[in-house]
């Protein structure tokens, strides 16, 4: 996946927004408020594209000893968070997309009830 798929597709999720919190570069997913996936844009420039994706602590435990580029989240909460290295070019569009579907549903239903019903989600 390239960028622009990348960023449609979460974009395509419900309610998604794109923000630039920390800096002109790294890109950031959020679903009411809260981030659900981020990337470098500079990286994905140099050929080092990699996308940081929220988790489920035993599912990300399950794809890090699976898949050499899924590590612990770089610059996050290694438990909850990981770092995915798509230039390794070991990981297919379809998992990828499972992987964003998985951080989005994991935001989303770690929103209150209220919170979830005012978004339709």
């Amino acid at each position: 996946m390239n960028i622009d798929q990348v960023r449609n597709y979460c974009l395509s999720k419900p309610h998604t927004t794109e923000h630039f919190p920390f800096d002109e570069n790294t890109l950031v997913f959020k679903v009411a408020g809260k981030m659900f996936a981020l990337t470098p844009l500079d990286k994905w420039d140099k050929g080092e594209a990699s996308i940081n994706l929220k988790a489920n602590p035993e599912y990300s435990i399950k794809l890090r000893a699976i898949y050499k580029s899924i590590e612990p989240g770089f610059h996050m909460n290694k438990k909850h968070w990981n770092s995915i290295y798509l230039y390794k070019g070991e990981l297919d569009a379809n998992l990828i997309m499972e992987l964003i579907d998985h951080s989005y549903a994991m935001v989303v239903n770690g929103l209150s009830k209220k919170a979830r019903i005012s978004l339709g989600l």
